[in-house]
């Protein structure tokens, strides 16, 4: 490795890299005589390199088989990525700034070798919503900038201010650090304005051309028309089109989605990479039209900080398949519920009676600010009183709604200001009351911060609250967001322009009432996700309680999707082979039905699957009473059928009954009667019944197991007699401290990680078992055989006490059940590997893109974020 005479070669094959490809490189070493035993060491070192690169653990990525491996990494004499490192080094440390490194040499290494004759592809990067997918794209460039690009497109979002804040910090990350090496044409305050004489600025190869387009008809059109002029010049010069927010616009809109393709199709060597954290839209687009933006060529999957609070972090979410349900994260105390009864006074109730619109302050808005000033105070007093701090408020899409906001917060903002200085007992008590309730709900030791005194807050809270700007950001609006003249504290109103891509710095607070049902749309919205160095137990976020239930479902939804592309990387498929399955919502759309043309219901099966009760009833205690006696009822009679109709088992262990081969027919009985509550998204009975009609055809899950998971019986505690005469005590499930306060508890997990053993014969010699061995042991012991469990739930079921190195202590997250009644009954059904024929799969559950043949348009009906997104191209382009 150290020979003078190898390490040389290897310096002249690496520069040459840079305008050729790796074989016309080997071919021109033979033509100079070079010996075989060098060229093979330099062959071996460069497949080393790449090979490196490509096995990479993250970022998870798909990619093509026949990609020809290129790219080796940074090297000596770079200029553009040692530059951009350095300053992520000092910013963030030397681990974040390792981690960017990494991922965006892969994404670089997926890229095509800008010496290639010609090329179009099209990747795909996905990230996290506000967790550095500009850092990483930024990266990329400087990278590709350093190998042979020339040209770099961005595409940044629709709106003006996501564009100008990009362009600042390509600039500031790019330009700035090498300016002779860079020509801009756009800048922070003018957008695309073509520059003449295009042959002489694509033939020139001293420096790299950067353009910061919005998605807008009339600057796309300006950029492909100039493009045209310059067709002969452009095939010398390479170009990346890098488009941030991918799934807004560039996909199924009248205008932007033809002018992008018109933009590609006039460069013949053009790599597409879109950048996105809300896939939906990509993934189900159509793989089969070459000039759309199905990602066919490669996916890449950005990893998340530790530190990033995401969906799951936030909200929490279901189990996946595989999944231990108690491993799985319950959600950080964080998210309050705005009443319904408060909805109309927030937002109106129609469109078109938003002009006249004029919200209150509400228990819950008035809640939300006060909290938004004691965390900002509380960063003050922890020394971060130089550092921005915002609040957010979404209401609805319409300017008229936001600018209605004005008034009644500048009112409040005046009302505390001048109590505060006035000392109003009143309200200093009101301050104390919610300081005291919020800083116990979530400790900010586990983030390693301090506890405060209210005294320590307060000192702080009149300067916070008179410094505070309220401020309208819509496309309308002058008073527009500025972080640029030092630190500030800032309530935004806005919705469109506040939901994509633009960085709300410091969010504390955010006060969500905005109506979507969207994945992605919603999801976009989320601007409270992302990174709080300093302040990570200070954020809170109201919503409605069914919106907070939607997050849950897209936690879950997100976080299978890294794993579906996990799986497809371990089985060596590539984006066109198998397309990622994107779980559905009963109440929900995946994307605009418009976005979707290509999408089909990809086949969902209930092989392998635990699916289970966590969500019950508990208010208006007469119906939740109602509910729990006719699920009793259900189980009963099941209980009954099983004793009668199957084989009991007497060796289980006390406080436990198990009933082995009872026919499938008793089973759907059950489903048909037996209810999981709505939220229970996974648990749908008519699914489940479908799913083992069909396996009963195949002659797989004719008989099933029947189990109850009681306690043992001890003197004093209360029983539950089964139909048999059997006597079991019931078992404790507390609901999460989440929940508590709502009609419904939510259990999060109703199974202990050992129960589905409950029919297995487990030898020492086989301890410890996971998920995983204990359907492979029910494959050997009990194939095509289904197990339904059955758990009677103390209805109080009260905070456990529990003993660690002789302390007490109660679990924390957790509050009593409080269900009305005495006992309420949880099912659980264990789902086997099929053994016989295919697992017949229910194709209800997921979809994907259509990888066989074009799936017709859903129709003309948009949904509401494609309808608000085309009217807000409208109004900017008629702003341009």
């Amino acid at each position: 490795m150290d020979d003078p005479r190898i390490e040389a070669a290897w310096k002249r094959f690496q520069s040459r890299l840079d305008s050729a490809l790796p074989h016309e490189v080997t071919q021109e070493l033979r033509d100079y005589f070079v010996p075989d035993d060098l060229i093979e060491e330099l062959l071996r070192r460069h497949d080393l390199e790449t090979t490196r690169i490509a096995s990479l653990r993250e970022p998870l990525a798909l990619g093509r088989e026949n990609a020809v491996p290129w790219y080796t990494g940074p090297r000596a004499g770079d200029k553009n990525w040692p530059a951009f490192y350095e300053g992520l080094r000092g910013g963030l440390g030397a681990e974040a700034a390792e981690k960017i490194d990494q991922a965006s040499t892969r994404v670089v290494a997926m890229l095509d070798h800008p010496a290639t004759p010609g090329f179009r592809s099209r990747g795909l990067v996905v990230g996290h919503v506000q967790s550095g997918k500009t850092s990483n794209f930024t990266a990329v460039i400087c990278k590709a900038a350093d190998r042979g690009y020339r040209m770099f497109i961005v595409l940044s979002g629709i709106h003006n201010s996501l564009r100008r804040q990009t362009q600042a910090r390509l600039i500031r990350d790019v330009v700035n650090l090498n300016p002779p090496l860079w020509h801009q044409i756009t800048s922070p305050e003018h957008d695309f304005v073509p520059p003449p004489n295009a042959q002489s600025f694509l033939a020139s190869k001293d420096q790299c051309l950067l353009l910061v387009v919005k998605k807008n008809a009339i600057v796309l059109r300006k950029l492909r028309d100039w493009l045209e002029q310059a067709r002969e010049q452009l095939g010398n010069c390479p170009t990346l089109i890098i488009d941030d927010e991918a799934d807004q616009a560039t996909l199924a809109t009248r205008k932007i989605n033809p002018l992008i393709r018109d933009v590609i199709t006039r460069l013949p060597k053009v790599c597409y990479v879109g950048y996105t954290a809300t896939p939906f839209a990509n993934l189900l687009s159509d793989p089969l039209d070459y000039e759309d933006f199905y990602p066919r060529d490669f996916i890449l999957s950005l990893p998340r900080g530790e530190d990033y609070q995401g969906p799951e972090t936030l909200f929490g979410r279901h189990p996946l398949d595989g999944e231990d349900p108690a491993e799985v994260p319950g959600g950080l105390d964080m998210i309050r519920t705005i009443p319904d009864d408060e909805l109309d006074d927030l937002r109106p109730k129609k469109q078109a009676a938003a002009a006249g619109f004029e919200p209150q302050i509400t228990e819950s808005l008035r809640r939300a600010v006060l909290w938004f000033w004691l965390a900002t105070a509380t960063r003050h007093a922890r020394g971060q009183a130089d550092q921005h701090s915002s609040m957010l408020v979404h209401a609805h899409s319409d300017t008229r709604v936001h600018d209605s906001y004005k008034a009644p917060l500048t009112a409040l903002r005046e009302e505390v200001a001048a109590g505060l200085v006035n000392g109003d007992s009143r309200l200093l008590e009101e301050l104390r009351g919610i300081w005291d309730d919020e800083s116990k709900r979530v400790n900010p030791s586990r983030f390693g911060r301090s506890s405060l005194a209210f005294a320590d807050v307060r000192q702080e809270l009149e300067e916070v609250v008179t410094s505070t700007k309220i401020v309208m950001d819509h496309y309308r609006s002058t008073d527009r967001l500025d972080y640029d003249s030092g630190p500030v504290n800032v309530i935004a109103v806005g919705g469109n322009t506040l939901s994509r891509g633009l960085t709300l710095e410091g969010l504390v607070v955010s006060f969500f009432v905005r109506s979507s049902n969207v994945y992605d749309t919603l999801l976009q919205m989320g601007r409270w996700f992302g990174y709080r160095p300093g302040y990570e137990d200070l954020p809170r976020i109201f919503m409605p309680e069914e919106t907070r239930r939607w997050f849950i479902h897209l936690a879950t939804v997100e976080e299978e999707l890294r794993k579906e592309i996990d799986r497809y990387l371990t089985e060596h498929k590539t984006p066109l082979e198998l397309a990622p399955r994107i779980r559905c919502h009963p109440k929900m759309r995946v994307t605009a039905p418009s976005k979707a043309g290509a999408a089909v219901r990809a086949a969902a099966a209930y092989g392998e699957q635990l699916i289970e009760s966590h969500y019950f009833p508990c208010e208006p205690a007469d119906e939740a009473l109602e509910w729990h006696q006719a699920n009793e009822k259900a189980v009963m009679s099941l209980l009954a059928a099983a004793s009668s109709e199957g084989r009991a088992d007497r060796t289980v262990k006390e406080g436990r009954a198990l009933w082995r081969e009872v026919p499938a027919e008793r089973v759907l009985d059950f489903l048909g009667c037996y209810r999981f509550h709505p939220k229970s998204v996974d648990a749908s009975s008519e699914l489940m019944t479908e799913y083992i009609r069909r396996r009963n055809k195949s002659g797989a899950l004719v008989t099933w197991n029947i189990g109850v998971m009681g306690n043992a019986v001890t003197k004093g505690a209360e029983t539950v007699s089964l139909p048999d005469g059997t006597t079991v005590a019931p078992v404790i499930r507390t609901r999460t401290k989440v929940s508590a306060g709502d009609d419904v508890a939510d259990i999060k997990t109703l199974t202990g990680s050992r129960d589905e053993a409950l029919d297995l014969k487990i030898t020492k010699s086989e301890e410890p078992v996971n998920r995983t061995r204990l359907q492979d042991l029910r494959v050997q012991q009990q194939p095509e055989r289904g197990l339904v469990l059955l758990y009677p739930i103390d209805a109080e079921s009260e905070v456990p006490v529990r003993k660690k190195n002789g302390v007490e202590y109660k679990p924390e997250g957790r509050a009593p059940l409080d269900a009305p009644g005495d006992i309420v009954w949880g099912a659980a059904l264990i789902f086997p590997r099929p053994t016989k024929g295919s697992d017949l799969a229910v194709e209800y559950d997921y979809v994907a893109a259509n990888l066989r043949q074009v799936f017709p348009s859903a129709g003309e009906d948009e949904s509401e974020d494609v309808s608000v997104l085309e009217q807000d191209l409208d109004n900017a382009e008629g702003a341009a």
